[in-house]
């Protein structure tokens, strides 16, 4: 293997391993345990998407409908979320956040970006600047 494939190797190893620590700590920040993940990600999708078919949301969240389904009852049982008759397609329904619902992603996101801040506290105007950096090339990986 050449020196660059390793570096890159390498690199690769390491960046995998800083997100999934990253998102440990961020995920414990957590202020309900009774929620889980995939419940979580499911109200940030439509947080930050809006109301969407189950089918939808499925596809957006990469899992299959009967998983969804099942997101979705859990978090309607929980009154963060509601259902309503779909406009046109009298089949289907629309999932939409709740008032309660709005109101927990909302202090998700607060508890977690509150802990980032006092972790970018204590580093260097260069640190922070690296991490901006790092974070919109991260975002467009993400994103392909």
């Amino acid at each position: 293997m050449s020196d660059i494939a390793e570096r890159e190797r390498t690199l690769a190893s390491r960046l995998r391993l800083a997100v999934v620590r990253l998102n440990r700590r961020l995920r414990a920040q957590s202020t309900d345990s009774k929620i889980t993940l995939s419940q979580l990600s499911a109200l940030s999708c439509l947080h930050k998407t809006g109301a969407m078919t189950p089918g939808e949301l499925a596809a957006k969240e990469g899992v299959q409908p009967p998983s969804m389904t099942r997101v979705i009852a859990a978090l309607e049982d929980a009154g963060l979320v509601a259902r309503r008759a779909h406009p046109t397609d009298g089949r289907q329904a629309i999932v939409e956040l709740t008032e309660a619902g709005r109101a927990r992603i909302d202090e998700e996101v607060s508890v977690r970006e509150r802990w980032l801040d006092q972790q970018l506290v204590n580093l260097s105007e260069e640190e922070r600047r690296v991490l901006s950096q790092a974070a919109e090339i991260i975002d467009r990986m993400a994103s392909r």
